[in-house]
């Protein structure tokens, strides 16, 4: 967890520092983290707003590759509820003490009209959803690739969600230092 924590915190302190990929290489950031609520006496970059199905503790695992023909991010997550579907979008901001507070889904196309709701923008091809069904354990996994990566500082966090497909109530949320693209 912990050499997990530094990863994070290192590609963050290059992204803040105006790196970040370069155009035609490959490039990558993992980030974990246990779960929390908001207002823990020791904070987590993980928050959960539901902890019946998103507990405290329980972890997360997001990594994130660039590179000149796109994008991949994958998910794992475990301990959360067994056998449940839950639906992950990548947002647009960091999570903070509201579930609300991480913003919309990012778009690679952004829909003029906010709060999206235009299934021309609001789907799997436009954005990153990253929907799983937990095993009997509470241990689940996705991954989305896409042709195209994201803006500087236009995709922050990943909200896990009630429903698999567009949204659902907001269960808990990890703030994730993505990596775009340099021009």
């Amino acid at each position: 967890m912990v050499a997990g924590m530094v990863a994070a915190a290192s590609a963050a302190a290059v992204l803040m520092a105006g790196g970040g990929p370069v155009p035609g290489e490959s490039h990558m950031v993992r980030a974990a983290a246990d779960f929390a609520p908001p207002n823990a006496f020791i904070a987590s970059d993980a928050k959960t707003y539901d902890m019946s199905l998103v507990p405290a503790g329980a972890h997360i695992e997001v990594t994130q590759v660039t590179g000149p023909t796109g994008n991949v991010v994958t998910l794992k997550v475990d301990g959360l509820k067994p056998d449940r579907p839950y639906g992950v979008h990548v947002h647009q901001k960091p999570c903070g003490a509201q579930p609300t507070d991480a913003g919309g889904h990012y778009q690679h196309r952004k829909d003029p009209v906010q709060p999206s709701t235009n299934p021309a923008y609001v789907n799997p091809r436009n954005e990153v959803w990253l929907d799983f069904t937990t095993n009997r354990s509470g241990t689940g996994a996705a991954a989305s690739r896409h042709g195209w990566n994201f803006r500087a500082g236009e995709a922050a966090s990943v909200v896990l969600h009630a429903e698999h497909g567009g949204a659902g109530d907001r269960l808990a949320c990890f703030s994730v230092p993505f990596a775009p693209t340099r021009a």
